[in-house]
């Protein structure tokens, strides 16, 4: 179940970015080891950790546009993270 909040997260996430930085933010996210992005499907798919695919993510983005990127990958995930338990939601989005 938690596995597929964690997909929509990343997919918001990315969504988000998107539409800031245009098609960079897809090849940015297809950097992330943990992550198989299908984006013209819209489909993404986590290996390993969910929240260390997360956090991973969200640093890729601020590595490049600091932290505003950051402000913008909470905003994108806001809703779904109260899905989560706060135990299981990723450090970069708290």
């Amino acid at each position: 179940m938690n596995d597929d909040i964690f997909k929509q997260i990343v997919a918001k996430i990315i969504e988000q970015q998107e539409a800031i930085i245009g098609p960079i933010a897809v090849e940015q996210a297809e950097q992330v080891k943990e992550l198989s992005v299908d984006w013209p499907k819209h489909a993404v798919s986590i290996s390993g950790s969910p929240q260390v695919a997360v956090d991973d993510l969200v640093e890729q983005y601020k590595e490049l546009f600091g932290q505003i990127a950051v402000e913008t990958c909470k905003e994108a995930a806001s809703k779904l993270l109260a899905q989560l338990p706060a135990d299981q939601q990723p450090e970069s989005l708290k």
